[in-house]
């Protein structure tokens, strides 16, 4: 583990650019003692960091003239904005000189940025977004969740190989339980796209479980759910806006009445922690995993307090060495390489020669 950590942040990423990621940051480099490294345009940087106290806290700015569009296309922003902040972010953990990167920018430009900067872990065809979700007895990690819309099975089964491993060794979860996220418990429930990895992840070494609901997923039963990023992607904007409303319902019932608001001044700490368990600025942002490095994507409408809580996220990552294990665990299992491109080939020939 270093002895310090360096973190680098799209200043200019997400909805509210600096205004969210520079408050977001001290707060995080006071809560870590990271180094953080401000990419962006620095005097818009250096106007909020003025708004602040910043005298305690370890904070660089680089500079970078352009800035990465939410709805710009991954492909324009690589080749016609070489020095937007989210591409500069990214060099700086290519380059060494920081150990993972956050951005509330661009999803699909995080990901572009992290392919053709950071590159794959050998094996990995297509990485993906993992998120890790609190539910009532520990937390889970769900993949992918907006990476890859469109996969195959075998896609699938390398999701499940790496998020095994996050959850074995940043989690702590022992022989994690691994399930596929479909719409039934029994097998042969699904389509033919979950049927098929079903049938790839029985077979394989991880501890599969088989289907999870949509209604299992925060019962805490499975430690890794595999799904495709169109499905995961939903499931995830579901359950965030499930949690606002929830919140806005019950604070609407909890003022109909003097006897509700002072039931509700009773239990206030009660209803704190509850608004905290929903909200979802309290548990990062999401890893994109199968890359050579650390990069952490949070919503594009994150608060201060989500890129806090992702930059502390990211410094849990480096402390314990997480993409090191990562890539070490699935060097260590022989079944990445028959999941792979190649190994989907091989299978191929194999069975058209059987055929034959």
């Amino acid at each position: 583990m270093p002895k310090e950590i360096c973190l680098a942040v799209d200043a200019m990423g997400g909805d509210f650019g600096p205004e969210v990621n520079v408050p977001g940051s001290l707060a995080a480099a006071r809560e870590t003692g990271a180094r953080i490294i401000l990419v962006g345009d620095e005097a818009s940087i250096a106007a909020e960091l003025a708004k602040h106290d910043h005298g305690d806290v370890h904070l660089e700015i680089v500079h970078a003239t352009q800035v990465a569009g939410m709805a710009e296309k991954p492909s324009d922003v690589l080749r016609r904005k070489k020095d937007s902040s989210i591409q500069v972010a990214f060099r700086l953990v290519r380059d060494g000189q920081a150990h993972g990167v956050v951005t509330a920018g661009n999803s699909g430009a995080a990901l572009a940025c992290g392919m053709f900067i950071l590159g794959r872990v050998t094996g990995v065809d297509r990485p993906a977004l993992a998120s890790i979700l609190p539910t009532l007895k520990k937390p889970v990690v769900l993949i992918d969740v907006g990476a890859n819309a469109d996969c195959n099975p075998y896609n699938l089964v390398q999701f499940g190989l790496m998020a095994e491993v996050l959850a074995r060794y940043v989690l702590d979860i022992t022989n994690p339980k691994v399930g596929i996220l479909s719409i039934g418990e029994e097998e042969g429930k699904g389509n033919a796209l979950t049927k098929e990895a079903y049938a790839l992840l029985k077979n394989s070494s991880l501890n599969f479980i088989g289907n999870v609901e949509g209604r299992d997923v925060y019962t805490g039963d499975t430690d890794v759910i595999v799904c495709d990023g169109f499905v995961g992607n939903v499931a995830l904007k579901l359950s965030e806006g499930l949690g606002t409303a929830l919140a806005t319902m019950l604070k609407t019932e909890l003022n109909k009445s003097v006897w509700s608001r002072l039931g509700t001044l009773i239990s206030w700490a009660a209803f704190k922690r509850f608004g905290k368990k929903i909200d979802y600025a309290e548990y990062g942002g999401a890893p994109i995993l199968g890359l050579n490095g650390i990069a952490i994507v949070c919503h594009g409408a994150s608060s201060a307090r989500a890129i806090t809580t992702a930059l502390n996220q990211a410094a849990v990552f480096v402390q314990k060495r997480a993409n090191e294990q990562l890539v070490q665990g699935l060097r260590a299992n022989t079944e990445l390489d028959l999941f792979s491109r190649s190994g989907q080939s091989c299978a191929l020939k194999q069975r058209t020669r059987t055929a034959m």
